[in-house]
């Protein structure tokens, strides 16, 4: 029974280092907002470009860009007040599969402007992808 608890604990540890369920999570959400044709064949395709940027050093691809983040904060912000809540900005990340559901995110009580938003999302997608 230890050793079955011992393996679970290693897997977990092995996933979190690697910050496989962030990756995978992520990708499903691209996958979800791009609905492409052939999805295998497009996460491949993002796989392969993660690579080449990694052996490369060139800059990582961003699949959410900046007109897609805009469009998706302006949803958020139905009033057009500039400004979304802590609560939107939090389900936002972990739709886009950069906040897993159990982060704990501080609400440091200052609004969510768009351009808090979109360096949030362009700093974690960086985060991702670097960590491979």
């Amino acid at each position: 029974m230890q050793a079955d608890s011992s393996r679970e604990r290693q897997a977990r540890d092995y996933l979190e280092k690697h910050r496989i369920m962030e990756l995978l999570n992520h990708l499903t959400s691209v996958l979800l907002f791009v609905r492409p044709e052939k999805p295998r064949e497009y996460l491949i395709s993002i796989l392969e470009s993660m690579r080449i940027a990694k052996l490369t050093s060139v800059a990582f691809p961003y699949f959410m860009d900046n007109s897609n983040i805009v469009a998706m904060f302006e949803m958020m912000d139905t009033a057009g007040k500039g400004t979304i809540s802590f609560v939107q900005y939090k389900e936002a990340l972990k739709t886009l599969g950069l906040c897993t559901a159990d982060e704990v995110l501080k609400d440091d009580g200052h609004i969510i402007t768009l351009d808090k938003f979109r360096d949030e999302v362009n700093k974690r997608t960086q985060e991702i992808w670097s960590s491979f």
